[in-house]
């Protein structure tokens, strides 16, 4: 909670002087690397490079599916158990970006690429 409310004072402090106000609203792995286009991309993957966020309500598996791209190509999924906000707010019409936080060389898939969300206000 703490976190959210330093969030929102920064943002509104920097709205002031800024064109756009982007509020942080997740930061979490990405899910499914290991089964998409991940392996092939990794070298060409940088910290900061701007992610799609695609919609997938069709999803067989989870209807409040999002899909995460890089340059076009499918990496993954944000998680299925921290979904739900950026699914509705993509839902409502809401700007969201994505960006990759982090990248770790990790035996691990879940630990290899961490993503963060914005809503764009």
């Amino acid at each position: 909670m703490r976190f959210v409310l330093i969030s929102l004072l920064l943002a509104f402090s920097l709205a002031a002087s800024a064109d756009t106000v982007k509020l942080l609203v997740q930061s979490s792995p990405l899910a499914g690397f290991q089964y998409h286009a991940g392996k092939v991309l990794w070298e060409q993957l940088k910290v900061g490079d701007a992610l799609t966020l695609i919609r997938g309500p069709d999803n067989a598996h989870d209807a409040r599916a999002v899909r995460v791209e890089w340059r076009g190509a499918m990496l993954g999924y944000l998680p299925r158990a921290e979904n739900e906000a950026v699914a509705a707010a993509m839902d409502r019409g809401e700007s969201v970006e994505a960006r990759i936080a982090a990248l770790v060389e990790h035996k691990n898939p879940w630990r290899r690429v961490r993503i963060e969300v914005f809503v764009v206000l």
